[in-house]
């Protein structure tokens, strides 16, 4: 059983933006010559999270948005009167989404469905270079 960590920079906007990394699981599955396993992907940091979806128009504009409607930007958060950094919603949106998910990989491929791929999600109000730790757990060729 072979094991390697990885970490990766994101460059986002914040404010919601989703990125797709699902190729940056891809390649270093490939690159690092991993057959089978499991791929763990996480999101360090308390205002950012990771998930799957159909990375596609619609759904980038229906994910904030959602979000949105059950943790409110314009609410009162604790958070920012004790940091007064107007990010409390960030950290409660991240804490709902959470900062990881392991998926398993067989032949060199990712098992994921037809339209499904890993997306990083910044819920922080400024732009940020994030941080992603990929973990591959599994055999080699």
């Amino acid at each position: 059983m072979d094991i390697l960590t990885e970490e990766i920079y994101v460059p986002t906007k914040g404010n919601g933006e989703i990125s797709d990394i699902t190729y940056l699981v891809k390649d270093l599955i490939t690159s690092q010559g991993f057959v089978e396993g499991s791929a763990l992907i996480f999101a360090v940091g308390s205002t950012a999270g990771i998930t799957t979806i159909e990375y596609e128009p619609g759904l980038k504009a229906d994910y904030p948005q959602f979000f949105e409607s059950i943790v409110p930007s314009h609410h009162k958060y604790m958070h920012d009167q004790t940091w007064h950094d107007g990010n409390g919603h960030s950290h409660v949106r991240a804490a709902i989404q959470g900062p990881s998910l392991q998926v398993p990989f067989k032949d060199r491929q990712l098992l994921l469905g037809t339209w499904q791929q890993f997306i990083l999600i910044d819920f922080d109000i400024h732009p940020r270079n994030r941080t992603i730790i990929i973990q591959l757990t599994g055999t080699k060729k």
